[in-house]
């Protein structure tokens, strides 16, 4: 009887750290939802629910192969954008308790509303899909998509004939493309590689792998050390010039209020990355050193001109001495705009 006393009591203080267990993890996931559209900036506190805190020796922040102790959102170990992690709570019976979470992380700057004015218009071939497109001199450079119809061409700006186009084979989707020196690279889309070619003939020289962070190929662009790559998603990839297989770093990009993903067609200039994004009437300014997006402009006006569907969308930016060149997708015209 004594032992059968004891076994029911074993039960019940089982069963009952049991549900303490749960009614902690509920709490902290609870908290953990509340958080992601308000979101974080870096150096905040994570205020955790007081019941969570009250039976824990310790809890931690797991990243992988990455741990934080203190509770505090410290840039050495979040990026800007979504995070993914595990909650560790080591209780002081010593139970560990885990709980996984995404948290966001937001600039604490908004971004600026930035303004321009169309000050030219230049006719653009309406059967260039947009995916990579640069100005040096006089020429455009750009990178022409879909499958079977991909190509590399050049032209004088305010013509539409090409000086010279190399096509490539049918099963390629060319994306973004950039210029160093006297050579032109160009992305594809999911072949996980990218060509390099000579500027002037635009003849192939070689090819390069893609990192294996990298999913897919979208944007490019070159900022005097490194090439800077985009994937669709809210990552910028920073690979090495002289070797674009290795990757040297990468960061997320968010705003005050949001993370952009879908990051697509990039261009650098005065120390800013300029980035697509894709299916949205806006350019994003970005600080690529930190991937804080301090400005924004809104092409609404100009895009609902030309789009009528999922692809005719705008992508396409260059840079004409301190204007800047935007077209779309199958776009008749390239407008050159007046920016702060």
């Amino acid at each position: 009887m004594k032992k059968s006393l004891l076994m029911s009591f074993l039960a019940l203080t089982l069963l009952a750290s049991c549900n303490k267990d749960k009614e902690i993890l509920n709490s902290l996931n609870e908290y953990n939802l509340s958080m992601e559209s308000q979101g974080y900036h870096f150096g905040d506190p994570l205020t955790l629910p007081a019941n969570v805190l009250a039976d824990a020796d310790k809890i931690t922040i797991s990243f992988g192969d990455k741990e934080l102790t203190t509770m505090v959102v410290d840039p050495a170990y979040f990026m800007l954008g979504d995070n993914a992690v595990t909650f560790n709570i080591i209780k002081k019976n010593g139970d560990i308790l885990t709980q996984d979470a995404t948290i966001n992380v937001f600039a604490k700057n908004p971004e600026a509303k930035l303004s321009y004015t169309v000050v030219q218009e230049y006719p653009h071939d309406t059967a260039n899909f947009t995916q990579g497109f640069q100005l040096e001199g006089n020429t455009i450079y750009e990178s022409d998509g879909q499958q079977g119809s991909s190509r590399i061409l050049k032209y004088t700006l305010g013509s539409v004939t090409p000086i010279a186009e190399t096509a490539q084979p049918a099963e390629i989707f060319s994306e973004g493309a950039t210029i160093i020196g006297d050579k032109v690279y160009q992305l594809t889309w999911m072949h996980k590689k990218g060509y390099i070619y000579d500027k002037a003939t635009l003849s192939l020289l070689s090819e390069f792998a893609y990192p294996n962070i990298m999913g897919e190929g979208w944007g490019l662009t070159y900022d005097g050390t490194h090439l800077i790559a985009s994937d669709g998603t809210k990552n910028l990839y920073f690979l090495d010039a002289s070797d674009p297989s290795k990757m040297v770093k990468y960061l997320s990009v968010a705003g005050n209020t949001e993370a952009y993903d879908q990051l697509n067609e990039l261009e650098y200039h005065n120390g800013f990355v300029y980035a697509n994004v894709w299916q949205r009437p806006i350019i994003l300014k970005i600080n690529p050193a930190t991937g804080e997006v301090v400005g924004k402009f809104d092409f609404t006006e100009i895009a609902a001109r030309h789009t009528t569907g999922n692809d005719d969308v705008l992508n396409g930016i260059a840079f004409k001495g301190n204007n800047m060149l935007v077209t779309g997708k199958n776009w008749p015209v390239i407008y050159e705009v007046s920016i702060p």
